[in-house]
């Protein structure tokens, strides 16, 4: 789907960063028809939450698979052809050459499902780069992974909002960019470091926005999970 024919609600994926499926199944009753897209990582996979991945297709959600892959080839490949039969609408894999190359060898034509490539995460900065022994600071990592992925077919990349505009310019409109580090106005900044506003973060060219604790933390989690959809589409005009 072209960025462009998103429409404003669908753009907001939710993170079910949740201890157990319950909790999880809770949630997503709160939220009712307010939110189409989830996100599952490690914290409710590990859980058993991969299990809720076809019941919420089945309910016409999409589910963002975030388990950023990252090993030898065949160990990605397998881990992907098994992750298309769920019907996992994104899953995340590590931004490194071969990594991404496996991911879209296995992915192959026709699924439903879409690589996106994490290029630095968005709780680094330019010293957790160098005390990782990384000569490039994170705008440089960034922008060298977004060519490599384009390179090789993936077709999102995971950044952080402050890189979206940059990368537009690299990647066209061709491949999504998924941005998490989303704080509303007067949110706490929790762990994240390179963060910014739902509506600054798509006028500068993000097309998903990844919330988790803004929403799943608040008091009303369905009017906090419209109110930053109202926010997307008034800055999307």
């Amino acid at each position: 789907m072209q960025p462009s024919a998103i429409a404003p609600r669908d753009r907001l994926i939710v993170a079910l960063d949740l201890p157990g499926v319950e909790p999880a199944e809770a949630m997503i009753a709160r939220l009712g028809d307010s939110v189409t897209f989830y996100k599952i990582g490690y914290r409710l996979g590990f859980a058993g939450g991969l299990s809720l991945v076809r019941p919420l297709v089945a309910a016409g959600k999409q589910v963002f698979v975030d388990l950023k892959l990252h090993d030898i080839r065949n160990t990605v490949a397998g881990g992907v052809e098994s992750l298309k039969a769920l019907g996992a609408t994104f899953l995340t894999v590590h931004a490194y050459p071969q990594t991404m190359k496996a991911a879209v060898e296995a992915r192959g034509g026709g699924s439903v499902l879409k690589i996106l490539a994490v290029t630095v995460l968005t709780s680094y900065d330019d010293g957790d780069l160098a005390a990782a022994g990384y000569r490039m600071g994170v705008s440089e990592l960034v922008e060298a992974r977004a060519r490599q992925a384009k390179a090789h077919g993936v077709d999102g990349i995971v950044c952080s909002p402050e890189e979206a505009g940059a990368l537009r310019k690299i990647v066209g409109d061709q491949i999504c960019l998924v941005t998490p580090g989303i704080r509303p106005a007067g949110a706490a900044t929790g762990d994240q470091k390179r963060i910014m506003t739902p509506a600054r973060a798509i006028s500068a060219g993000s097309d998903y926005l990844v919330v988790g604790r803004p929403v799943t933390e608040a008091e009303d989690p369905k009017a906090a999970a419209q109110a930053i959809q109202a926010e997307i589409a008034h800055a999307l005009g």
